[in-house]
């Protein structure tokens, strides 16, 4: 009997909502017919991507059992999960559920078809309890289409004569099919009529429901499994329109689940094949440097060769709506510099170079690369990173001294290069936000990475003859380098007291005021923390992040000023959890969950991150220990999750279990994080090289061995010093053409000096003051030949006393 069809009640449904970050599992096929990816947890299917790394097409597609006497039972919630790949460094699963209650037994194996956009899902229901016609099983699918979960529209419709679940949404459709036709199926809102209210209160799905417009909407469809068929296979095709999405889902099914896992999987043997051995199994077998190889292949772009994105998951997501559109599928330029250095580490040049070519082409006009971006290089966030803008220079040059970017292919790159470096030259040393994306000012970690590029860049930049431009790059790189304890440094605090040491870098100084003698004295506003619990004093503030100044080779692993810090740092950050020990971001961090377990929502109270395990491990290294680094690499990856995954941090607290948070296993935030994969790789080739793989050498060579130090001390509007040493010739650097007018006997005797233009666009002026007396003052001001104006602002620096602003 025909049933006519009816709006289901309820629109537009409750507000949307993502899912659990805290993946097992993340897969794609390596071929760029495919366009999908997908990831897993609590034994389920979670966001599926299409056609891109960074649209999320759904919330997730599960099961449903029900049963006689009103039985109901979802698998995610009411089920043991157990997870294992279909062989090593093959990110395809095999899932098995087994029913709490004893009930039933499901397995599926999960991958996406590597020759159309299809995912694919072969499911097993086995009864435990009573006979096979005493259970329905229904998929449940929550259609998120693109990167949103309102606005979709859910229907019921066919595809040549046989039953499909479609979805719509910002141009895309999804079409879910099954090998066993569905015997019935519904489309509701979420909350009030979708499949899973149906059968949570009346046992079936309503006939009726045939399509819910425009709203948060859910698909359900009861698979036919018979006492005569246990198995099916499940195909969710994706196209522009639902003919192409329901095409594919049917194309996928006729080739079949078998011929597709073949080629699925022969791919990634074939891949993996080409990496250098590193491979490191844990006691149960499990080889952790395959995990993180496939993880970061995984979450590359076919669409933008040389693209990945920082995590195939929504942080805390369960607690987040359609106002958080990226997630971490998102392009962080540093992140993506990390993976590519964890690509060359593990032997894969060719996936290197393709990410310089795709960092080349989302480069800004001024030279600077966005905070973070979609994958056709639109921003995200506003900000300005400075280590961003510099990380890119780092991996052209470890590509060139490795042979992979010789001189015929480095000319290519002469531009990309020559606009990062005049960004990082007219605009650093100062970030306008630290690599956390949070503060402003003077950054042990930025201006080591920014010191570090302008040094490779001078490199890069003479090896094709550019001689001028290469030699300020180093008196650049010089001066700073000369300055960052005067930025950061600090003696004489509690903490030197507390800890019995000298001195010590700070997290971030806040960048030059007039209030402050130096960057050191002032405030701090640390983020994520609650409104009046935010200002700290910067010298109260430490962060492992002070390690990238041995990492990127300014300073020895044994230089007293860094062995003081690391006894500050692990007097203050150092966790030691049941896998080792683990450090959290700095001093008073608020990105974390409550204390009570609940999400992070814009404040909270930070966690340990795995990924500082393995930056410590380095410095470790560097230092000669590397027995201590040996066994931080088995803390970091005694971190990871269900299925071998490094996730951001790590819950410290006490077990939770209502909230999913277990002392010493992953939090709530991004799993798997990329970035940390990329150091576990860079890790495992630093052990086996016995030196740190990504140290740049120039550093090494200028500071530590030669101790290169810069004749000159600069001044410019963003770095404002009122201090010099004596012996140093002052250099001013300005964005304009200017003529010097300055003074050393407070305007008794009068100099013009005109500034000349170098290849950088800044105008610079040398004042020959180097032989001045300690206790002189240089008096300045400018005239802008170009305006005709004068600054009408006289500036001093004092020549011998200690250095301050």
């Amino acid at each position: 009997m025909a049933v006519t069809p009816i709006v289901p009640p309820g629109a537009p449904g409750i507000p949307a909502r993502w899912t659990s970050s805290a993946k097992s599992g993340v897969g794609a096929a390596l071929s760029p017919s495919s366009r999908v990816w997908f990831t897993l947890s609590h034994g389920i299917l979670n966001e599926i991507y299409y056609p891109g790394v960074d649209s999320a097409c759904t919330r997730d597609l599960g099961l449903i059992v029900t049963g006689p006497n009103g039985y109901f039972s979802e698998e995610k919630r009411d089920a043991a999960h157990g997870i294992e790949p279909f062989e090593e460094g093959v990110p395809a699963y095999r899932l098995i559920n087994t029913a709490d209650d004893g009930a039933y037994r499901i397995e599926k194996r999960i991958l996406a078809d590597p020759a159309r956009p299809t995912l694919l899902q072969e499911i097993t229901f086995t009864p435990l309890k009573g006979a096979p016609g005493d259970y329905r099983v229904h998929a449940l699918l929550a259609p998120h289409l693109v990167n949103a979960g309102m606005g979709n529209t859910a229907w019921v419709g066919d595809h040549e004569g046989e039953p499909v679940l479609f979805a719509s949404g910002c141009g895309t459709c999804l079409a879910l099919a099954s090998s066993l036709p569905w015997r019935n199926g519904s489309a509701g809102y979420v909350g009030v009529s979708d499949g899973w209210q149906q059968l949570r209160n009346t046992g079936r799905l309503d006939p009726a429901f045939q399509r819910a417009e425009d709203g948060n909407v859910a698909l359900t469809g009861e698979i036919g499994f018979s006492a005569n068929y246990a198995k099916a296979v499940l195909a969710l095709g994706f196209g522009a329109t639902p003919k192409e999405a329901a095409r594919n889902a049917f194309a996928s099914l006729r080739q079949g689940f078998a011929a597709a896992a073949m080629s699925y999987a022969e791919q990634w043997r074939e891949w993996q094949a080409g990496l250098l051995r590193l491979d490191r199994h844990d006691a149960s077998g499990v080889n952790s440097y395959r995990i993180s190889t496939a993880v970061l292949a995984t979450h590359r772009s076919s669409l933008m060769p040389g693209a990945a994105v920082a995590s195939l998951s929504i942080p805390w997501g369960f607690d987040k709506g359609d106002d958080d559109l990226g997630g971490y599928h998102l392009v962080w330029p540093r992140d993506l510099v990390e993976t590519a250095g964890g690509f060359l580490a593990a032997g894969d040049a060719a996936s290197a170079l393709q990410t310089l070519d795709y960092l080349c082409s989302i480069q800004q006009p001024d030279g600077h690369w966005p905070q973070n971006a979609w994958l056709d290089g639109t921003a995200y966030w506003p900000g300005i990173q400075m280590d961003e803008c510099a990380f890119p220079l780092l991996l052209a040059d470890a590509l060139r001294r490795q042979g992979h970017l010789p001189r015929a292919m480095l000319s290519g790159f002469l531009p990309m290069i020559e606009r990062a470096a005049a960004y990082v030259v007219r605009n650093g040393p100062v970030t306008g936000e630290d690599r956390w994306e949070e503060d402003s000012g003077y950054s042990p970690f930025t201006l080591a990475v920014e010191i570090a590029a302008l040094l490779a860049a001078a490199d890069m930049l003479e090896a094709c003859g550019k001689q001028d431009a290469a030699s300020y790059l180093r008196e650049t790189a010089d001066g700073w380098n000369d300055q960052v304890e005067r930025w950061t440094y600090v003696t004489g605090t509690a903490s030197c007291e507390a800890a019995g040491v000298a001195g010590y870098y700070v997290r971030i100084a806040p960048p030059d005021s007039a209030e402050a003698g130096s960057p050191k004295d002032g405030y701090v506003p640390i983020k994520n923390r609650p409104p009046g619990d935010a200002d700290r004093p910067a010298q109260e503030i430490v962060s492992p992040d002070v390690l990238a100044l041995v990492r990127f080779g300014l300073r020895a692993a044994d230089d007293p000023r860094i062995i003081d810090t690391v006894k500050v740092i692990d007097a203050q950050l150092r966790r030691q959890l049941p896998q080792g020990p683990l450090w959290y971001r700095y001093t008073g961090d608020g990105y974390g969950e409550h204390e009570d377990g609940a999400p992070f929502d814009g404040t909270g109270q930070g966690r340990p991150w795995p990924l500082l395990a393995g930056e410590r491990a380095h410095y470790e290294l560097a230092a000669g220990r590397k027995d201590k680094a040996t066994s931080l690499l088995a803390a970091m990856e005694g971190s990871a999750g269900p299925g071998g995954l490094l996730p951001e941090q790590v819950w410290d607290g006490a077990d939770l279990p209502e909230r999913e948070l277990l002392h010493g296993k992953p939090s709530g935030s991004a799993m798997p994080l990329v970035w940390a994969h990329s150091e576990h790789i860079k890790l495992l080739r630093s052990l086996r090289d016995g030196a740190v793989f990504d140290m740049p050498p120039q550093g090494v060579e200028r500071y530590i061995d030669k101790k290169t130090v810069s004749p000159f001390r600069t001044w410019r509007f963003n770095n404002k010093i009122r201090s010099m040493p004596a012996g140093k010739t002052m250099r001013l650097e300005l964005l304009a053409k200017a003529t010097v007018h300055w003074s050393v006997d407070n305007w008794a005797a009068v100099h013009d000096s005109a500034t000349s233009e170098n290849a950088f666009g800044i105008h610079l002026a040398d004042l020959p003051v180097a032989g001045l007396p300690e206790g002189s003052t240089l008096i300045f001001t400018f005239f802008w030949p170009g305006s005709g104006d004068w600054e009408n602002v006289d500036f001093s620096v004092i020549i011998g006393e200690q250095d301050r602003l």
